[in-house]
């Protein structure tokens, strides 16, 4: 059997001067919601790159909700079985 799910992934980035915030949110099939937020700052000798800040603060987000969706698993996995598991890194 072949099932198909989708999840669903908002980034927004803001910049404020030399600084990249990047706000993720990402919706599961089941309706659960999981937000996280990333940073970047330039350097003031470094030259302006937009697109490198919002990478930066972008992957720092991801990374936060990776990590959010690690504990998920864990405390699925945990009352499952009734046993700990083991970390997913």
């Amino acid at each position: 059997m072949q099932t198909l799910v989708g999840w669903h992934i908002e980034m927004e980035f803001r910049e404020e001067g030399d600084k990249t915030k990047a706000a993720a949110m990402v919706r599961l099939g089941d309706g659960t919601e999981f937000r996280a937020h990333g940073n970047a700052s330039r350097h003031p000798s470094d030259p302006e790159q937009l697109r490198v800040g919002e990478e930066i603060a972008g992957a720092r987000a991801l990374m936060d909700l990776a990590s959010q969706l690690l504990q998920k698993a864990h405390a699925e996995i945990d009352e499952a079985t009734s046993r700990p598991s083991h970390p997913l890194t």
